[in-house]
């Protein structure tokens, strides 16, 4: 019925909204803004209705979540980074059809999910940053997927992913798009150290792991990335620890992925993390390589804490 139209991992570092302001730092995240408006263009080209963003600040401790209200509106203030987004507005729809259908095609294949449509729960900022580049005049319906997910199994995120693909294929009409929204390394600049790092990532380690992960994303080598993610998603402080990535891959196919990644915005450095904007094609899905539920575990992949 309906189509999984494009995929990306984007980026949604709240110096976007500082580089809108008057001071030292306008303008520094240009291409950052470009590249969501390049995302948004390539949607709206694409027939797309609603986007789902799975978002990793959206911190849950028990199952997964979607936050699928008739519509957001309001003033938002990071709680973590105040001096960098403060009494932002924002106002978009969402698409409680859709999020229900998300929900219940997760349950069914064994990944226990919620909807929740009729809450004063608003979007992180993992959602409204990219929705204010993306959808500033409300042409897409929005769903937020949370991706902060902190006693929870990478290969479930992974068949999460795979879940939402088929809800949206087999139960709903309309034309969709999946947003990963987090960065690679997320190794935040030591207090103090931040001014020195907005330009910067954290350390050498980080950067060369970083840029070997898109290269590999550039060269389509998906079993090989799959087989590394629990690893690097710890030893390369991933945002979220990577549970963004892993649904959109699960949508994708997994290892059995055999596209190559279109970076948009290059991959740059803000206040110690490494950020991308990168589309994903959309190709058949070939669900042989999904991840069972986490009682079998077969990735070896261990229950995640928060980094």
């Amino acid at each position: 019925m309906g189509k999984l139209a494009l995929a990306a991992k984007i980026t949604h570092v709240p110096s976007m909204y500082l580089s809108e302001l008057p001071g030292p730092r306008q303008g520094f995240r240009q291409a950052a803004i470009d590249g969501h408006i390049e995302i948004s263009k390539r949607c709206r080209e694409l027939g797309v209705d609603t986007i789902v963003v799975f978002d990793t600040h959206w911190l849950v401790n028990a199952n997964y979540h979607v936050l699928c209200g008739p519509h957001f509106k309001g003033l938002y203030t990071s709680n973590e980074l105040p001096h960098f987004i403060s009494n932002m507005e924002y106002e978009f729809p969402g698409n409680p059809e859709l999020g229900k259908i998300l929900a219940a095609e997760c349950n069914r294949l064994g990944v226990e999910t919620m909807a929740h449509d009729a809450t004063t729960l608003g979007p992180e900022y993992g959602t409204l940053v990219p929705m204010r580049y993306m959808n500033q005049d409300q042409h897409f319906k929005v769903v937020s997927v949370s991706a902060l997910c902190t006693s929870h199994y990478l290969a479930d995120s992974a068949r999460l992913g795979w879940a939402m693909r088929k809800a949206v294929e087999e139960h709903y009409d309309g034309t969709v798009a999946f947003f990963a929204s987090g960065s690679l390394s997320h190794r935040f600049a030591q207090n103090g150290q931040a001014p020195d790092f907005a330009t910067k990532v954290w350390s050498p380690f980080l950067e060369t792991l970083d840029h070997r992960v898109v290269q590999m994303w550039q060269d389509g080598e998906w079993e090989a990335f799959c087989n590394m993610l629990p690893e690097y998603a710890v030893k390369g402080h991933g945002e979220g620890f990577m549970h963004d990535t892993a649904m959109l891959l699960g949508a994708l196919g997994w290892s059995k992925y055999n596209a190559k990644a279109e970076v948009v915005t290059p991959y740059f450095g803000s206040s110690g993390t490494g950020q991308i904007n990168a589309i994903f094609p959309v190709t058949p899905q070939d669900g042989s390589a999904i991840p069972e539920a986490q009682a079998s575990n077969p990735a070896g992949v261990a229950p995640t804490s928060r980094l």
